[in-house]
C-alpha cells in the first residue's frame, strides 16, 4: 500500500509541476518519440506532461498501442480506450504542420495501467493511504501527548521524550502535507464538463441492451459527434445478488456490451471511448434491499465528457 501511494504521489508531483511548464513541438516530418505522463485527453488528442513541457499527441486510426508481454521483445496489442488520464507512456511518431506528434506506435507498463486505472475508478488506494494518514496523524499526536506528561513525571527522561515529541511533530507535518498534496491531485484531475449522459439497465444475470436503451445510445452518439474534443466513459455495475467475483464480471460485460454497440451501430470512433469501468456492485444507485432498487443498480453509466479548457472556449 505505502508502495502504492507513493508511486501514485510520485505521478501527482510530475503531473502538476509538469503541466506548469511551456508546451514544445517538433518539426513537421521531424521524427520523434516522446516520454511522459498524460495530463488530459480530448477525443483523439494527448496533451503529454513530460520532462521538457508540454507535448500534444495525436491519435488515428494506425496508432498502435502496446504494452511488452514478458522478458523478450514481444508486445501485447492494447485498445487506444485505456489511454487515460495519469497513465504513463511512450509515444513514437513524427511531427505535424501544427508541432504535434502524430503517434504510429504507443506503450506503457502494466504496473502504470494499474495505477492510472486505479485513479479512474475512484482514487481508492489514494483514499486508504489518506485514511492511513490521518491515523497516524492520530497517533502521534497522542504519542506527542504522552511523552508532554512522562517530562513532566519523569525529569531523568526529559531529553529523551523532548527528541520523540519533535519526530512526531515532524512525522504529522510529512503526513499533512501528503494529504494536502493527494486531495490537490483529486481535484486537478476533476478536468471535464458532462455534456450529456444515459443510463442503460439490464436483466438479473443478463448483457443484453433493450430497445429503448439502444434508441437512446443512438441519440447520445449522434448528438456527441457535434461536440469538440469529446470522450464517451462508460461504467457497468451490478447488483448485489450473486458472488462478487460473478457480479464483477457481469459488470464488465454490461460495459462491454455498451461499447460495442457505440462503435459497431453508432458508429463512434474507438478512440473517442475511454477504458470501460467494470464497477461491480460498487456505488449502488439505490438500495438492493429491494426488486426496485436491485434493478436500478442493474446498470451502465455513459457520459460524454468534454475538456473544461476546450467546454469554455
Amino acid at each position: 500500500m505505502m508502495r502504492t501511494s507513493k508511486s501514485m504521489m510520485v505521478c501527482s508531483a510530475v503531473l502538476c509541476g509538469l503541466l506548469v511548464g511551456l508546451a514544445y513541438g517538433v518539426s513537421n516530418g521531424e521524427k520523434a518519440k516522446v516520454k511522459g505522463v498524460i495530463a488530459t485527453r480530448t477525443g483523439e488528442t494527448l496533451v503529454l506532461a513530460t520532462d521538457s513541457g508540454n507535448v500534444t499527441v495525436v491519435l488515428n486510426d494506425d496508432t498502435k498501442v502496446q504494452q511488452p508481454k514478458g522478458l523478450g521483445l514481444r508486445k501485447k496489442q492494447m485498445s487506444v480506450t485505456v489511454l487515460v488520464q495519469g497513465l504513463r507512456i511512450t509515444a513514437d511518431g513524427v511531427g505535424d504542420a501544427q508541432s504535434r506528434v502524430v503517434a504510429k506506435s504507443i506503450t506503457f507498463d502494466s504496473d502504470d495501467l494499474q495505477m492510472a486505472e486505479a485513479i479512474q475508478a475512484g482514487l481508492t488506494p489514494t483514499k486508504q493511504a489518506v485514511a492511513t494518514n490521518q491515523q497516524n496523524i492520530a497517533a502521534n499526536k497522542k504519542a506527542t501527548q504522552a511523552n508532554a506528561q512522562n517530562i513532566q513525571t519523569n525529569s531523568q527522561d526529559i531529553a529523551a521524550n523532548q527528541a520523540a515529541t519533535s519526530a512526531n511533530s515532524q512525522a504529522i507535518s510529512a503526513n499533512q502535507q501528503q494529504i494536502e498534496a493527494t486531495t490537490k491531485r483529486f481535484s486537478e484531475l476533476s478536468e471535464y464538463d458532462t455534456k450529456a449522459d444515459v443510463k442503460v439497465n439490464f436483466a438479473v444475470g443478463k448483457s443484453v441492451i433493450s430497445a429503448d436503451d439502444k434508441a437512446a445510445l443512438q441519440k447520445l452518439a449522434k448528438d456527441a459527434v457535434g461536440t469538440t474534443g469529446y470522450i464517451i466513459s462508460v461504467k457497468g455495475f451490478a447488483d448485489s445478488s450473486g458472488a462478487a467475483a460473478m457480479n464483477q464480471q457481469l459488470s464488465m460485460d454490461r460495459a462491454q456490451a455498451v461499447i460495442a454497440y457505440l462503435i459497431q451501430d453508432c458508429k463512434v470512433p474507438v478512440r473517442h471511448i475511454v477504458a470501460p469501468g467494470a464497477m461491480g456492485t460498487a456505488d449502488p444507485a439505490a438500495s438492493n434491499e429491494t426488486s426496485s432498487g436491485r434493478a436500478e443498480n442493474r446498470r451502465v453509466e455513459v457520459k460524454v465528457l468534454v475538456n473544461k479548457g476546450l467546454a469554455g472556449q
